[in-house]
């Protein structure tokens, strides 16, 4: 399995984005699914390491001239050094789970590119031939600016993913901002679907899609900003009266989604700051936007939020997660409209901004996996 990615970058990389973390709520809302009962006592520090020479090599005068850490940073010379999510592993056929990945690239025209991920088939006995499974469609969160499918902690994710719940994955690489601002990580990301979904009829360019896919079990997922392109992805399907080519979206998991809005709601106001922070992100990779209530960012503002093209929804939150009222206003505004389906709410209790990444292993993250396959396996 050759990789299509230049494994060289002058970027660095970061182990956790926790600037949306905040305290336990004491309004946490006692109905809702905890996926443990214990707070975490973990702490994951955050730190960078320059990736090459050049990086280290930078201009002492060359003065900041916007911080986003833990993101990127721009310099007056307009030089971008991301910071989360720059390392680049290769595909594999991973040692422990059996999943195999290859990296595919879906517009030459764009560079959009994607990392594809199937289970082991002689784990089932099938390896002459192997039967089709549900297919997922993998959106990485960073605030639309950094991360990649090839960096360690999404490649280590979607194989977990795959191999827990046995689908096929494809992992988007949409282009980032602020170099590709929004709305261009929805039109790669549509991009991207209308490519999977080429796949159907058995005839598409790469034949894990063609014969171990079933087109016909569909799902979107994706954390933070991932999380709201599969929400917007869902939509445009709706729009476009549902996929093509026989192809049926079933359902969209969203974790920790990055929706905001002008209004604080629930324990927004106690962080103000960090909401400034949250809007200031926004603003700065939707340069043309009209503010935080824009439907891209407020679902509640979006007229279209009742076209959603799926009939099960799952949202995952966690407890001190800034982003957890996000959520839970989105099942209350999706139970509303006029769509028609079920949604559903978990939450990790004493748990941040998606901790899953850096800490996979942990009860919360665990749990979080096996109720994302079942949603899955419900199909």
């Amino acid at each position: 399995m050759s990789s299509i990615i230049n494994p060289i970058q002058t970027l660095q990389f970061s182990t956790s984005l926790h600037f949306f973390s905040s305290t336990p709520s004491s309004s946490s809302s006692s109905s809702l699914p905890k996926l443990r009962l214990k707070p975490s006592t973990t702490t994951t520090k955050l730190f960078c390491i320059s990736s090459t020479p050049d990086a280290m090599a930078a201009p002492t005068t060359d003065e900041v001239a916007r911080d986003f850490f833990p993101f990127l940073r721009i310099y007056k010379s307009g030089r971008i050094e991301r910071i989360a999510g720059a390392d680049v592993v290769p595909p594999s056929i991973d040692p422990k789970t059996g999943v195999e990945s290859k990296d595919v690239v879906i517009s030459p025209e764009t560079g959009v590119k994607a990392r594809l991920y199937v289970p082991n088939s002689s784990v089932a006995g099938q390896s002459q031939s192997p039967k089709k499974l549900p297919l997922v469609v993998y959106f990485h969160g960073g605030g639309f600016c950094v991360e990649t499918p090839f960096c360690a902690k999404y490649h280590n994710a979607v194989n977990t993913l795959v191999a827990e719940a046995n689908v096929v994955a494809v992992s988007v690489d949409y282009r980032l901002a602020p170099e590709n601002p929004i709305p261009i990580a929805y039109d790669d990301s549509w991009d991207a679907v209308k490519w999977v979904v080429s796949h159907s009829e058995g005839t598409g360019p790469e034949e894990w899609l063609n014969s171990r896919a079933d087109h016909e079990r569909v799902f979107f997922a994706g954390d933070s900003a991932g999380a709201n392109i599969a929400h917007h992805m869902a939509i445009r399907v709706g729009l476009e009266g549902g996929l093509s080519n026989g192809s049926k979206l079933l359902g969209i998991a969203l974790i920790h989604p990055y929706f905001w809005g002008a209004e604080p709601i629930g324990n927004e106001v106690k962080f103000p700051e960090k909401g400034k922070w949250a809007e200031g992100i926004w603003r700065f990779v939707s340069p043309t936007t009209t503010g935080v209530d824009d439907p891209y960012i407020n679902p509640g503002k979006d007229s279209n939020l009742g076209k959603l093209g799926c009939e099960r929804v799952l949202i995952c939150v966690a407890e001190n997660d800034l982003l957890r009222d996000r959520g839970l206003y989105y099942k209350e505004i999706l139970e509303k409209s006029d769509w028609v389906g079920r949604v559903e709410v978990v939450e990790a209790a004493g748990d941040e901004h998606v901790f899953h990444l850096t800490k996979p292993t942990c009860e919360n993250a665990v749990a979080m996996l096996k109720k994302i396959s079942s949603f899955v396996e419900q199909s």
